[in-house]
């Protein structure tokens, strides 16, 4: 079956079933240390017991000091600056972990919405950071972010909203299954191929070459 892994961001620490299920679902869980407190006060409430996270990873100069010195064998210090948390959390899981079948990023969303445009990208940026990339899916009480790289059926039920990002503007996605097709988009800008909704149950992309984007399912 593989690790389910679940990585724990600084941002708005989900609410609904769905993303808490996912979390009961973890076989490893992974804190930035700026979530940890959050992570805590939630935890039983998600869990219905104690379950403390398997690692904290970062630079800690989001943990106060007595929280640091409480937790200190959970962290995994990373003091470079190049990359966020959230980078060096999925960058541990990748490197570390045997077997994974997929990554779950709760709370990336919410707060500051630089750290949001920024955390959402970066799923597109894992596909070329980690070779053999796992399933890497950022889920909120809103929504559902994912990459593609290439042409796919994406199954998700018909009605569901569904919006098209990508930075490759020389990339022309042809699609079936949306209510407005996305076949002449020109992705020069962020808005181009947003709140489009499922026709179908499988929505279809076919992209003119190997490239990448982003999709955002409600």
């Amino acid at each position: 079956m593989g690790t389910n892994v679940a990585i724990i961001d600084q941002g708005d620490f989900p609410k609904t079933e769905y993303p808490r299920y996912l979390l009961r679902q973890a076989d490893y869980v992974i804190c930035c240390d700026g979530a940890l407190e959050k992570y805590l006060r939630n935890m039983e409430a998600v869990f219905g017991r104690e379950r403390m996270p398997d690692i904290v990873i970062g630079d800690m100069d989001s943990l106060r000091p007595s929280v640091r010195k409480k937790y200190t064998g959970l962290i995994v210090r990373e003091e470079e600056q190049e990359h966020n948390d959230q980078t060096k959390a999925v960058r541990y899981a990748v490197n570390n972990l045997p077997d994974i079948s997929s990554i779950r990023i709760l709370g990336g969303t919410g707060g500051r919405e630089d750290h949001t445009i920024g955390n959402l990208s970066l799923l597109m940026e894992y596909t070329r950071m980690f070779e053999n990339c796992p399933q890497i899916e950022m889920v909120s009480d809103h929504c559902t972010a994912f990459a593609v790289t290439d042409s796919m059926d994406i199954h998700c039920g018909e009605g569901r909203s569904f919006s098209l990002f990508s930075p490759d503007n020389s990339l022309k996605i042809k699609s079936t299954g949306l209510q407005w097709k996305t076949d002449d988009v020109v992705f020069d800008n962020w808005w181009k191929a947003t709140l489009n909704r499922a026709s179908e149950d499988t929505v279809h992309l076919e992209f003119s070459h190997k490239s990448i984007a982003l999709v955002i399912l409600d």
